[in-house]
């Protein structure tokens, strides 16, 4: 009745969980939300009044296809003065979020049966993209010890003349933990194309993120406004690609998607240039939070190896309490009403953790924690 390629679609088991948790609060009960990768705070005032006067000013018609001349501009000059390397804007393609970027990029990359190797754990919808276009997954457990980094070695021994690509995301979602930029460079001197998911870069709290163009150029960015600019509903993402790929992602963008919103296009410029004290503003609040949860968790008997420095996510071990983090998740919304994501939405090699976000105020953070606390206790079985 389906295509047949739906078949291995998975559902993103933190939204089950959300979405459950709303099905909760709608009859009356209290949830603290510790599950949903979303900044809590509100966009900056200079990104909502750009997009108010671009509102007023009639920019509402489709920009070029590959993202307004002035913003890919600007993103140039945000890799150039980061990570001091130089950019094209030829080279960027703006989309509505990052997950379009990611469908257009596997789209030009793989045919069928070409292997994309990714980490395991990993952000749960990266296999989805992967299946949807045909291409094999090749996971590579990471482990808590090394916090969660590839081991370039283990890399290496996957590799096939069928390896189109390395995927790597750091800083990482699930795990808050950054690749060093010894084992970055280590990796981008293998064959495949490196994809470097860098939508976290600037959430950094200790040490410093490396984007993988300071390595290698036969790499995809993909990276957008929505963690780092607190900019999530407004959809604004970015791919940098090889220059030799922009064309048909073009034709892509043009067929698929046409532009993307070119009211929030301008706001993204505004973003670039003017919020870098908002910006700061949010990193402080959540180094607070970050250490504040890691101090909590590790009293209630959580495993935190490596402490994660990025991001806004604690990926804790959890299998002293159970070896079926899906179940114990559900256990936790429902008896203690904290909604937390179970470790095995990011792969087989998560099963046993939970990851713990603290996108949500210290207060509620820290209602959550007494609540986990009490659970733990056996005050909710």
């Amino acid at each position: 009745m389906f295509p047949k390629r739906l078949d291995e679609i998975t559902s993103f088991i933190v939204m089950d969980v959300l979405e459950k948790a709303h099905e909760m609060e709608r009859s009356g009960i209290d949830i603290i939300h510790l599950e949903v990768g979303e900044p809590d705070f509100d966009t900056p005032k200079c990104v909502n009044e750009a997009a108010c006067r671009a509102l007023d000013a009639g920019r509402t018609h489709y920009t070029h296809s590959l993202g307004l001349p002035e913003l890919r501009e600007a993103i140039c000059e945000n890799y150039r003065n980061t990570y001091h390397v130089n950019v094209d804007p030829g080279r960027i393609i703006v989309t509505s979020g990052t997950s379009p970027a990611m469908l257009l990029l596997f789209s030009v990359l793989l045919e069928k049966g070409d292997q994309v190797i990714i980490s395991d754990p990993h952000y749960a919808c990266y296999p989805n993209f992967i299946r949807y276009l045909e291409g094999e997954l090749v996971r590579i457990p990471v482990y808590e010890e090394d916090g969660f980094q590839y081991r370039p070695e283990a890399i290496q021994e996957k590799i096939t003349d069928r390896t189109k690509a390395i995927f790597i995301n750091s800083p990482s979602n699930p795990t808050g933990n950054l690749l060093s930029a010894k084992r970055m460079k280590a990796i981008a001197e293998f064959e495949p194309y490196i994809v470097s998911d860098e939508i976290y870069h600037g959430l950094v709290y200790d040490g410093k993120e490396h984007s993988i163009l300071e390595f290698t150029e036969k790499a995809f960015v993909l990276n957008g406004f929505s963690k780092l600019f607190a900019m999530t509903g407004l959809r604004l993402g970015y791919l940098i690609a090889p220059e030799i790929y922009i064309r048909n992602l073009q034709k892509l963008q043009q067929n698929f998607f046409i532009s993307a919103n070119s009211v929030i296009q301008e706001a993204g410029i505004a973003a670039l240039k003017y919020a870098g004290d908002d910006v700061i503003r949010m990193k402080e609040i959540y180094n607070d939070r970050r250490k504040f949860m890691i101090h909590r968790l590790r009293e209630l008997g959580f495993g935190i190896t490596v402490e994660p420095t990025g991001a806004f996510y604690v990926f804790a071990n959890a299998k002293h309490l159970s070896d079926n983090s899906y179940k114990l998740a559900f256990d936790i919304l429902e008896k203690a009403h904290v909604g937390v994501a179970p470790g095995i939405d990011f792969g087989e090699n998560a099963e046993g953790y939970l990851r713990f976000s603290y996108a949500n105020s210290k207060d509620n953070i820290a209602k959550g924690m007494d609540r986990l606390e009490a659970y733990l206790e056996g005050q909710f079985r």
